[in-house]
């Protein structure tokens, strides 16, 4: 089976008929070609219901996950979107078809250069590439309308909520001792709505407002 038609039954098999049902989010993962974001000799497993590895101990998650952080973003079109744990880059290509821009934060700064050469061969020009502690957001650029968290948190980090803007959603994996929970914030105001949305196994958040090294 080619790239191609490996894609597109993923988004039949693995996405739509397990609960994907945004038509934005299908589409941006029928058009973003994985292969392009795993490692050479692991691209024969590109559309695997799985993470794979990727390098410094972190991994391109299963397709299924990014699909279901994108549609509770419930992405419109013309948002800013801050994405913490740039990874592979996949997942920041999936949401530049969804978003207008997208600020993308990664710790390791071999992963996010590999990601920024991936996106580039791809001529995604709305993804903005930063180094750093992305537990702490990049408040000089928020307020974001959505953020995506990739990785493990021990709560909801406090930095990342105070730049969220009135009516913007926050996804993060919640540690929950036996599982993470993959979690919506809403921002209503002055007021933060909660809602889980399903268990989950992310990497750990390192960083200020996460877990130690």
């Amino acid at each position: 089976m080619n790239a191609a038609a490996a894609r597109r039954r993923m988004v039949e098999r693995q996405l739509r008929a397990r609960g994907i049902g945004d038509e934005r989010v299908l589409g941006a993962m029928a058009g973003v070609p994985r292969e392009e974001f795993v490692p050479e000799e692991l691209r024969g497993r590109a559309y695997a219901d799985s993470a794979l590895p990727i390098g410094e101990e972190q991994t391109i998650s299963q397709p299924w996950i990014v699909a279901a952080i994108c549609q509770a973003l419930e992405l419109r079109g013309p948002e800013l979107v801050l994405e913490v744990g740039t990874g592979s880059g996949y997942s920041a290509a999936v949401l530049s078809r969804l978003a207008g821009h997208v600020v993308s934060v990664e710790r390791h700064e071999a992963l996010s250069a590999a990601a920024g050469r991936a996106l580039a061969s791809l001529g995604i020009r709305n993804v903005e590439l930063i180094v750093g502690d992305g537990s702490l957001g990049v408040p000089a650029r928020g307020p974001f309308d959505a953020i995506a968290v990739h990785a493990t948190a021990p709560a909801p980090p406090q930095a990342l909520l105070a730049q969220l803007a009135d009516g913007g959603r926050l996804v993060v994996p919640i540690d929950a001792g036996d599982a993470d929970v993959l979690t919506l914030y809403r921002r209503q105001g002055d007021r933060l709505e909660t809602e889980p949305l399903s268990p989950c196994r992310f990497v750990p958040l390192i960083g200020e407002e996460g877990f130690g090294e």
